[in-house]
């Protein structure tokens, strides 16, 4: 029943996301994706052995097809088509040139043994497990140094039985950190598309030292109480384009990273060029968009727009602290819409958690030039907690055409951050300027405020 009411839920926020003002003529952000490309090569995974009852375990039949199928993968590439049926499985790898296909009732689900995926090392950004010293489990679908690799289908299932996860992780139980749903490490020209999500142990979907990504037409759901059960993560990644995803999950719906505190700095890999089109989503406990808080490596050029955040948490948030180092610079979020959210905007800079103490306590972030512009929102508590960090100020905050009704009697709380803003109700922090002297302090804006500069010039000189 519960099940049914959140289907229920989806569709309905799918109807009013397709009914939006920007839907009617909204085109595809990404560039064209490779989901469709016929490749010359197909077996079902039922060539193999497999078992579709939802009991047997298959790992070896997904193994060996994928190890018989890299075969062809300088003979144009190869599929794997998983047909209507459950099919139990451990963690396995893909290969380049390789499209991996589920059918519409088809569901791949993860083992309940631990000893189903395998224990791989800690990423070297990050220098241990994220949540424990040492490796981590392996993602359910996994691979790295690859090319033209897509995952999709006509939307079926990825289902990764995330409970039993989630309850060592309370129990303290867990030796290594928890395995992710999907992760692909150093590869490029990956798709994930037309499929839905659900139960991650971990973060659901992590590209990590990848570029050129697309994900797009994709569900992803978790229960809103589960531990850290991300969407999306783009991590130390470049021309990353996620779009038209519905997200509902225990935490951030899509959290941008580059690595973790000294390990991050000394990989020195940003994650830039991220694009976020049409995206719609709830949780309790994280943000509709978050930046870090692991963002050591840098996080630069990101555009999100067209976003629908309801019964959440936060809508917008960067997560810093000192002795991160890095930088956030150059992003620019609009055409935001919020129903009964908490806070609207939150810079948090005390995120204090660190990997070791080996970190270097005066390495502070640098965030600066954060355009959000084009906002509207019913019954939300705060419109901003803006908290840069002492000696460290957050710069170039520009707030453009925000509409917020706030219920609470002190929406705005500022300190050490400095900026600007037109049109923003309720009235901001002082720290926030009316209009920059100089247009390029706002990111992604100085025809706007050339324009409106001129324009209230022009409404001075009639006026005098």
């Amino acid at each position: 029943m519960r099940r049914y009411f959140i289907l229920v839920d989806v569709l309905l926020l799918l109807a009013f996301f397709s009914s939006a003002p920007w839907s009617a003529k909204a085109s595809s952000h990404c560039k064209q994706t490779n989901s469709g490309k016929i490749r010359p090569h197909s077996v079902t995974i039922t060539e193999f052995g497999a078992v579709g009852d939802g009991v047997t375990l298959n790992t070896k039949a997904f193994q060996n097809a994928i190890f018989y199928l890299n075969s062809f993968s300088d003979k144009g590439g190869a599929k794997l088509f998983v047909p209507t049926g459950r099919w139990l499985t451990g963690s396995f790898d893909l290969v380049s040139h390789l499209t991996l296909w589920l059918d519409k009732d088809a569901v791949i689900l993860g083992s309940t043994n631990s000893d189903d995926w395998p224990v791989v090392d800690s990423l070297p950004s990050y220098g241990q497990g994220r949540e424990l010293p040492g490796g981590r489990h392996r993602s359910l679908i996994y691979g790295q140094n690859l090319t033209d690799v897509v995952i999709t289908g006509d939307n079926g299932t990825i289902d990764g039985q995330g409970s039993i996860w989630w309850n060592w992780f309370r129990s303290k139980t867990l030796d290594y950190t928890r395995p992710h749903l999907v992760e692909l490490m150093n590869s490029t020209g990956v798709v994930i598309s037309n499929l839905t999500f659900l139960n991650s142990p971990f973060w659901t979907i992590h590209p990590v030292y990848c570029s050129h990504v697309i994900i797009q037409n994709v569900t992803i759901l978790a229960p809103l109480d589960s531990p850290n059960t991300d969407g999306i993560d783009p991590d130390s990644s470049d021309a990353v384009c996620i779009e038209n995803c519905y997200i509902s999950t225990g935490d951030d719906l899509i959290s941008i990273k580059s690595g973790w505190d000294e390990y991050g700095v000394s990989f020195g890999r940003p994650s830039r060029n991220i694009t976020i089109h049409m995206l719609t989503g709830h949780n309790i406990n994280g943000s509709g968009i978050a930046i870090g808080s692991e963002m050591s490596g840098g996080v630069s050029e990101v555009h999100a727009e067209n976003l629908y955040f309801f019964n959440s948490s936060t809508a917008i948030m960067i997560k810093t602290a000192s002795g991160r180092g890095g930088y956030v610079r150059n992003i620019y979020i609009s055409n935001v819409t919020l129903s009964n959210v908490e806070t609207a905007l939150r810079f948090y800079s005390n995120f204090s958690e660190h990997p070791d103490d080996y970190y270097d306590r005066k390495a502070l972030p640098v965030i600066e030039r954060i355009t959000v512009k084009d906002v509207t929102g019913a019954n939300i508590k705060v419109a901003g907690l803006l908290e840069g960090i002492e000696g460290d100020s957050f710069l170039n905050v520009c707030l453009l055409n925000v509409t917020l009704e706030v219920t609470s009697e002190s929406p705005w709380t500022c300190s050490y951050v400095q900026g600007y803003s037109d049109s923003v109700s309720p009235e901001p922090c002082k720290a926030l300027k009316k209009i920059p002297e100089d247009v390029s302090d706002c990111y992604s804006l100085s025809n706007y405020l050339w324009c409106l500069r001129t324009q209230k010039r022009n409404s001075w000189l009639h006026s005098w």
